[in-house]
């Protein structure tokens, strides 16, 4: 059961014959059969996530069948998850359904929270590689320490520069201690799929990770929406509040949007910054791997500078 069509046809095939068959699921997102739908292109960062959560927990994921490559690109081939996301339910959810919803959700993110980190002060992917997150921009950073990744977040402005620069909230957000949490870094009623008033399954794992405590108390106020209102104030009900921390961020979204992204910086266009990568560590512990793997297609269709410094 699930066989998806044409499994034995290149890739853009099954797309076709799922357009042809099935309604289009999104831009990157092909249903190929009753039970399948195949994703991409899609990072490391998702499949490990998935595959983590799936393992460890018992928060709904789809289960994934299998991991294609198609060059640099790679796609997921995952489990359809029945129903509509809480977004398209929103406006006809009940009180009740909604409260059990978010009750539901709650319990979820107490699971991932209280998954053991590898390492205490660290960010990094579910499996302590780079991690992606586009609050950071569209490349990988990491695995970084809890102040290189804040050092990274304010444009590596020197601590002493912070207070006057960006002012006391950042200062005090980047100077303070943090535990590390497994977050899913994404979390809005797009991202969540609700059946007979439950959650069925929470989707779209790629920027999860470790990060510092606060890091999904603030992403949750990171995109805009219809109902956002209603959704931030469920959000404060089941998450630990930090309000400090979500203060510096806004400053930051607006002042560095973006800061791992090569551009020019908010200081001088004119000069350009190199963006972000994955750690000289990291890299050098890659450097002596013969055979190639998702990292290896991740790296070179990010075209970064992999040079490997003594």
């Amino acid at each position: 059961m699930g066989q998806s069509i044409g499994s034995l046809f290149p890739l853009r095939w099954r797309f076709w014959l799922g357009n042809l068959l099935f309604r289009p699921l999104g831009p990157f997102t092909y249903r190929v059969s009753w039970h399948r739908v195949i994703k991409g292109p899609c990072d490391p960062t998702e499949i490990e996530a998935m595959n983590y959560v799936a393992a460890h927990t018992t928060v709904p994921v789809p289960k994934i069948y299998a991991v294609h490559n198609d060059g640099h690109f790679t796609y997921i081939e995952m489990e359809f998850i029945r129903g509509e996301t809480l977004e398209e339910a929103w406006n006809h959810l009940s009180k009740g359904q909604m409260t059990a919803i978010f009750d539901d959700l709650k319990n979820h993110l107490a699971s991932l929270r209280a998954l053991q980190p590898p390492k205490q002060g660290m960010v990094s992917s579910a499996l302590q590689n780079p991690a992606f997150d586009c609050r950071i921009g569209f490349r990988f950073f990491g695995p970084v320490s809890h102040d290189d990744f804040h050092s990274l977040t304010r444009g590596h402005v020197i601590m002493e520069d912070v207070e006057p620069f960006l002012g006391p909230e950042v200062a005090k957000t980047h100077t303070g201690s943090y535990a590390t949490y497994f977050t899913h870094a994404d979390l809005a009623p797009r991202n969540i799929m609700v059946r007979n008033g439950r959650i069925a399954a929470i989707i779209d794992w790629g920027f999860a990770g470790w990060y510092p405590e606060y890091w999904e108390f603030t992403k949750v106020h990171y995109n805009l929406f219809f109902g956002q209102d209603v959704w931030v104030e469920y959000m404060r009900l089941i998450l630990p509040g930090y309000e400090t921390e979500l203060a510096a961020e806004r400053i930051l979204w607006r002042r560095l949007p973006e800061p791992g992204t090569i551009s020019g910086t908010f200081s001088n266009p004119h000069v350009h910054t190199k963006g972000s990568t994955p750690s000289a560590e990291w890299l050098r512990k890659r450097a002596g791997l013969k055979s190639k793997d998702l990292w290896s297609l991740a790296l070179a269709r990010g075209k970064y500078d992999t040079t490997v410094v003594a």
